[in-house]
């Protein structure tokens, strides 16, 4: 079931809408402020955020950038009562995928809603198509399939989370992944929970496939953000 954040502080309009993505199927959580909508953000897992402009405290704006800090892909769909076309411009320059004006008929809200969680479900089914059933890595080789691993002391039969973890930072190979995005990938926490749960699966996987786990090779830390797998 695909969740979605919806930033309105409108209460009449946040109901409405609340109910009818209901009704759709979705799973809705709702953030009245900006201060409220990053702290959600960061603490469970969305498949799409929809986010009006003028909001208390910070406004959507400002809250899509710190949504981009976190998560570059999930989409975000803008609504506003401004509707000039550098307004307009203003929205997806900070990192919206849609922008919906004020008013607006509820049917089309929830076509553009089904068309970016489409279009994010079809990118997300072919970024998992890009690592080949078998990879290897100097002198280390993986099967996705069967969980299997010949790694620096033999074969290795690895677990659902380990496969997914490394699976992740294959796909996104000489790139920076998050411990955030990971917990939400490889976990789908619905709460994120310590990030200490995925420093401790690096370490099993550094011993698995590094001949040096204390001076890696392939498998990286990058300091107060992540790791990434360097080819």
């Amino acid at each position: 079931m695909h969740r979605i954040l919806l930033v309105e502080d409108e209460e009449n309009l946040q109901h409405a809408i609340k109910l009818n993505l209901e009704m759709e199927g979705y799973t809705v959580i709702i953030a009245g402020d900006g201060n409220a909508a990053i702290k959600a953000f960061r603490e469970q897992k969305f498949d799409l955020v929809v986010l009006d402009i003028m909001l208390p405290e910070m406004d959507g704006l400002m809250v899509c950038e710190h949504i981009r800090l976190y998560d570059s892909d999930v989409p975000v769909l803008f609504l506003s009562a401004k509707n000039t076309p550098s307004d307009r411009i203003a929205g997806l320059r900070k990192g919206a995928d849609d922008y919906l004006t004020k008013p607006f008929e509820l049917e089309e809200l929830l076509l553009r809603i089904q068309k970016l969680i489409q279009k994010m479900d079809k990118l997300s089914k072919s970024d998992s198509m890009k690592v080949p059933v078998e990879f290897m890595f100097g002198e280390n080789r993986i099967n996705f399939d069967s969980y299997e691993a010949w790694g620096v002391k033999g074969k290795i039969e690895l677990t659902k989370k380990e496969i997914l973890l490394m699976k992740l930072l294959i796909e996104n190979t000489n790139e920076v992944v998050s411990r955030e995005h990971i917990l939400k990938v490889v976990w789908d926490y619905t709460v994120i929970p310590n990030t200490r749960t995925i420093d401790n699966f690096i370490l099993a996987l550094r011993k698995y496939f590094e001949r040096d786990p204390r001076n890696p090779q392939y498998i990286q830390s990058v300091r107060g953000v992540g790791y990434k797998f360097v080819a």
